[in-house]
């Protein structure tokens, strides 16, 4: 793989700097991996002209004609161009920052809980936010949508992320690991997975759509990856089960990477052009794909040169996040500004499609807050660490009742996909296009920092 040096915006929770994304040289000797496109279908003459060029296909498309091989042959790009084919070196990018402000960790006792009441729903500000309850009230919670979270790896023995997960459906295209292994304590497709669709089970914390579907792609390992892994990711979920895929209906990707238009000197242009391709393969297979819009505060409208991928991918939707400041303090009477832009979020009404709960960190002082559970007694912490968003973790104790808080663009994302969901629940038939009009026409105001508006759940699913 490749060794490049172009800035990659990063987004994962909480606060992200711009850092450099990487990838490791190979030896001559060593199988490189190549992302290909054809301008058509890819069939079997495609595939010949791969193997006569010295390569092996490990993954392919007919249909969005994209394909992924290995090679050893020095002379396997010249070959390929020379006989039609498009084609690039994979790269390796830091797509997913490091948490640089932790918080705390909760495992709960599940033998404690009330049924019927989550233990940790009064903490859960984004379900106010978004108006969850109101369009469950309505009929509405997800049923029979299949969402796929393209992530780090999901732990699925997690209690609110167990009854609702297809484990016979996700995979891994990351190289050595499952769909539920990644490093560290967090596991960040976890979280994500939680947002959508923590099941309603009486336990932890619910989702915004409850009794949605979630598969599990595993496209990241400790947040970085390769573009061909992102790539098969989309191609895989986006393809029916009676096909080989995934079977999703939505797609959700919290990650992302800054790159100049075109690719500049980079190296990635091909790679950011395949991946923009496969988005709208996952559109023509009527599958929405929801992308984070990133963490770096920055302009999207005046970002210059600069892109998002794969928030700017393709007929894709990226998705802002917001935060409230102070929702603890002095509970039940805390903050309720829960549209306000969060302090780290991407922004610009060319890019941003709609905006969600992210939560944020902005609170200025470190006293602490108390919420009351569900069960018995509080939660009790810091009262910055309210204002980010409650979800599911694997846990230290690689536990099956471990939770915990972040923030970012990441935790926007699936709030959106699991509004779609609702949506998708209501009108079973509908198509991308039209999903995406009534996720915008029942949001709430409009702006740079919102695109068509707050996604609104109760909206989307009665109007």
């Amino acid at each position: 793989m490749k060794t490049s040096s172009v800035i990659a915006g990063t987004l994962l929770a909480l606060p992200l700097a711009i850092s450099t994304f990487f990838a490791s040289p190979a030896d001559a000797a060593t199988a490189k991996k190549y992302v290909i496109s054809t301008s058509g279908t890819w069939g079997t003459a495609q595939d010949g002209m791969v193997a006569k060029a010295g390569g092996t296909i490990e993954f392919k498309s007919n249909g969005a004609g994209l394909a992924v091989a290995t090679s050893t042959s020095n002379n396997f790009l010249k070959a390929l161009q020379a006989a039609g084919l498009n084609a690039a070196e994979d790269m390796t990018v830091q797509w997913q920052a490091p948490q640089t402000k932790t918080a705390p960790e909760i495992t709960l006792d599940a033998n404690a809980v009330t049924a019927g009441d989550e233990t940790f729903a009064n903490a859960q500000w984004a379900l106010t936010a978004v108006h969850a309850q109101q369009a469950w009230n309505a009929g509405f919670d997800g049923t029979g949508v299949r969402v796929a979270v393209l992530d780090t790896g999901i732990w699925n023995t997690q209690v609110d992320i167990a009854p609702n997960f297809d484990v016979a459906h996700s995979t891994s295209f990351v190289p050595g690991f499952a769909f539920n292994q990644d490093v560290g304590t967090f596991w960040h497709g976890t979280h994500v997975a939680g947002i959508i669709a923590a099941a309603d089970n009486g336990i932890g914390t619910i989702g915004i759509a409850p009794h949605a579907t979630i598969v599990g792609v595993k496209v990241l390992h400790n947040g970085s990856g390769s573009f061909a892994a992102i790539i098969e990711g989309i191609l895989y979920a986006a393809t029916p089960i009676n096909e080989g895929g995934g079977g999703a209906d939505i797609i959700n990707m919290s990650l992302g990477a800054l790159f100049p238009r075109g690719g500049g000197n980079t190296g990635a242009g091909q790679l950011v052009a395949s991946t923009g391709r496969a988005v709208n393969y996952a559109t023509s297979r009527n599958v929405l794909v929801v992308s984070s819009a990133g963490n770096n505060a920055l302009d999207l409208d005046h970002s210059g040169n600069l892109i998002t991928v794969p928030a700017q991918s393709g007929s894709g939707i990226a998705v802002a996040a917001t935060g409230p400041v102070g929702f603890a303090v002095g509970y039940p009477n805390g903050a309720t500004n829960f549209s306000r832009p969060a302090s780290y979020t991407n922004f610009g009404s060319s890019a941003i499609w709609v905006a969600a709960p992210g939560g944020d960190f902005a609170y200025p002082t470190n006293e602490l807050c108390s919420i009351p559970r569900n069960d018995a007694g509080f939660l009790t912490t810091n009262c910055w660490v309210f204002d980010m968003v409650l979800s599911s973790v694997r846990g230290s104790g690689a536990s099956t009742t471990s939770y915990s808080w972040a923030a970012g663009t990441s935790m926007a994302a699936p709030a959106a996909a699991a509004v779609a969901a609702l949506i998708k629940q209501r009108f079973p038939g509908i198509s991308v296009g039209d999903l995406k009009t009534r996720l915008a026409q029942s949001a709430v105001g409009k702006g740079p920092y919102y695109g068509k508006g707050f996604v609104d759940a109760y909206n989307a699913v009665t109007q």
